[in-house]
């Protein structure tokens, strides 16, 4: 390790830092006097009009594109009243009630389920899944959401998932299984995934604000699209995880292609499967949250009027019903996907004895709306029972800002002044020219003339369509947060591998952070720190320290027995085992870890224009409020492509690695 980093590659990197440091002090003074005035700043004149061109198509397409017998604008609208129709019976089942009318004329001819019986749903499901336990716990998650009253918002954002879900996955499986049949179907899905999976959340709303109007049903399109690319990829995943056995038996016994999909591959990956479903079911409750800007409504479009208004009490009490609602759609999803295939036997006689959750579920449906006309409480939960934990939150941020303002100011000017605002000077004033040729020489190094095209391309692409210095800013932020996020994530990491009490502990806060939707980290910083740079930076750290805890743990606890005894039999001490053996070995790990936090760091960060930064996100925000979609879209690539360059190279080094240590 000693001799790699003081080798040749180091100290050409050691001069690169030498010669950048001199690039970001007088590159602009060198390049000027050597009339090569570009190399710095990428003329306005050059500056390809993407963002034009792209707003002038969806123009076209809106105005004048026509399919003979309809408009493409026609097409969007039929689309839209069609997913309206499963939505309008979703939301009238949890939220309004059946309505006839419209408006203030609007007469409800039946309710919706009541609170009660939801709550039962959800225990029953709780129970199938996984026993008693669970049924207690989703119960109780749903019947906080009661007592604090955040029922109705909470159902609203609740049908918005039961209907996002289903076609989440049933379009992820279906492309899955063609990318899993079709060689060339899978290459042309992979980069549109990676693009899909990379660009930002607020880049999909334009678009589709733009294409299907603002509402509920716009929203919801856009969750189903954001949601559907980790089901395609576990679908293609695990169908080829299937055991060969099982397919020689799918053959003997004469299946065709069809009967081998549906009835032998599909079957047999259900677990992998399930995990999919899970993933579909979080990141939809993620962006119904975000998508509260285009008319979701719900819990998202309560966090966000607060954070507007400042209301701290009431943002923190959505924002709590948020966490409480994801864990347990969470939990239950997970319980699902593990749940052991049932155990055959006899059946007990009758429909009733046979499914006693079903029956007791559908009773309590018809005993809650049948006493609830005449007992309402049994059909809503009463408002003078309600708890408002609000006017609490409140009074305790208040009471941190009234005693502690000071030391979190003077916390919050040192990391401004002696860190972040340096480092930012630093990479806004390199030459565009310089950190494109660097990021061309780290790809050749690590992975060929390939990936240092690639690189170069893709960097290329930001320079030449004027979004350079957001991308600057952007790279800054996200940086920066990985670099903090590392340093606390990995040694948590380690003393999670090495103490199975603190695994525990920390694997319990490694879940709960990635259930959280992004839009939640906001709302304590912002409280705290209010809004900037520095706040933004708190909130990408939170949201992006779980990776690096995890496959740090995951990397060492992998790692051979046999190879940490041959050191205890060489007489190495624990830390000599950790810093020679443990660390060298986890390595690779590590660096996917680091990998999957710049991935959360770049998602995040975009999110984080809402506090006030200045970086790509705020253009894709402003893009959202002016509906631009040209703009809204160069700066989503923007963003993808940045996301997807670090992939690239931190793949690329940690299979340099694996390969250095005779790991694959």
């Amino acid at each position: 390790m000693r001799s790699a980093w003081i080798g040749p590659t180091g100290l050409f990197w050691l001069a690169v830092l030498v010669l950048s440091l001199f690039a970001a002090s007088w590159g602009k003074d060198v390049t000027r006097a050597l009339d090569i005035a570009w190399a710095y700043d990428w003329p306005r004149a050059w500056t390809v009009p993407l963002a034009r061109w792209i707003s002038a198509f969806m123009s076209w397409l809106i105005d004048d594109a026509t399919f003979g017998l309809f408009t493409f604008l026609e097409l969007t609208r039929f689309l839209s009243w069609l997913l309206d129709i499963p939505l309008t019976i979703a939301t009238s089942l949890l939220s309004t009630g059946f309505l006839r009318g419209q408006g203030s004329d609007a007469v409800q001819v039946l309710p919706a389920l009541s609170w009660i019986a939801v709550i039962a749903v959800v225990v029953a499901m709780g129970h199938y899944a996984r026993g008693w336990k669970l049924a207690a716990f989703v119960g109780a998650c749903f019947l906080y959401l009661a007592v604090f009253g955040q029922w109705d918002s909470a159902m609203v954002t609740l049908s918005s998932i039961v209907i996002a879900v289903p076609f989440g996955v049933a379009g992820g499986l279906l492309l899955g299984i063609a990318g899993y049949r079709s060689a060339w179907v899978e290459r042309a899905l992979s980069p549109v995934l990676d693009i899909m999976q990379t660009v930002p959340v607020f880049a999909y709303l334009v678009p589709i604000l733009f294409l299907f109007g603002f509402g509920p049903v716009a929203a919801m399109i856009a969750t189903i699209v954001y949601a559907m690319p980790p089901m395609v990829r576990v679908t293609m995943l695990s169908l080829r995880g299937v055991p060969e056995e099982i397919r020689d038996f799918g053959r003997m016994a004469g299946c065709t292609r069809r009967q081998m999909t549906w009835k032998v591959l599909v079957p047999s990956a259900r677990d992998g499967l399930m995990v999919g479903v899970n993933q579909v079911i979080m990141l939809s409750l993620n962006m119904v949250i975000i998508a509260s800007m285009i008319g979701a409504g719900g819990l998202g479009y309560d966090v966000l009027t607060s954070l507007r208004r400042l209301d701290i009490g009431g943002g923190i009490e959505a924002g709590v019903a948020i966490v409480v609602l994801a864990i347990a759609l969470d939990r239950l999803s997970q319980a699902f996907a593990n749940r052991p295939p049932p155990a055959h036997g006899g059946l007990p006689a009758g429909h009733v004895r046979r499914h006693p959750w079903t029956t007791t579920v559908i009773v309590v449906i018809l005993g809650t709306a049948l006493v609830g006309l005449v007992f309402p409480p049994a059909q809503s939960y009463p408002e003078a029972m309600e708890i408002s934990t609000g006017s609490f939150w409140e009074g305790l941020v208040k009471y941190i800002n009234v005693n502690f303002y000071d030391q979190l100011e003077a916390v919050k000017t040192v990391m401004l002044v002696n860190f972040l605002v340096p480092v930012k000077r630093f990479l806004t004033e390199l030459p565009w020219i310089w950190t494109v040729g660097l990021v061309g020489i780290a790809g050749w190094q690590l992975g060929g003339w390939r990936l240092a095209l690639a690189a170069v391309a893709l960097a290329m692409f930001i320079v030449v369509t004027g979004q350079w210095e957001k991308a600057m800013i952007t790279v800054y932020l996200c940086g920066i947060s990985v670099v903090i996020a590392s340093l606390i994530g990995i040694p948590l990491g380690i003393v999670a591998a090495e103490n199975e009490r603190a695994g525990r502990i920390l694997g319990g806060l490694v879940d709960t952070l990635q259930t959280l939707p992004s839009f939640v980290y906001l709302i304590p910083v912002v409280m705290l720190f209010r809004v900037g740079d520095f706040s933004a930076m708190i909130a990408v750290i939170l949201y992006a320290l779980a990776p690096a805890i995890r496959y740090t743990a995951h990397g060492i606890r992998q790692i051979d027995p046999q190879l940490v005894e041959a050191g205890v039999v060489s007489g190495c001490t624990r830390r000599q085992l950790l810093s020679k053996i443990k660390l060298p070995l986890a390595l690779p790990e590590i660096m996917l870890g680091i990998n999957q936090t710049i991935m959360l760091a770049i998602s995040m960060v975009v999110i984080t224009a809402l506090v006030g930064t200045r970086d790509l996100g705020q253009e894709v925000y402003i893009a959202l409020t002016k509906a631009d979609t040209g703009r809204g879209i160069v700066a989503g690539l923007a963003v993808a492509f940045i996301a997807i360059v670090a992939d690239r190279l931190v793949s690329a080094g940690a299979r340099r690695t694996r390969h250095r240590l005779g790991l694959a």
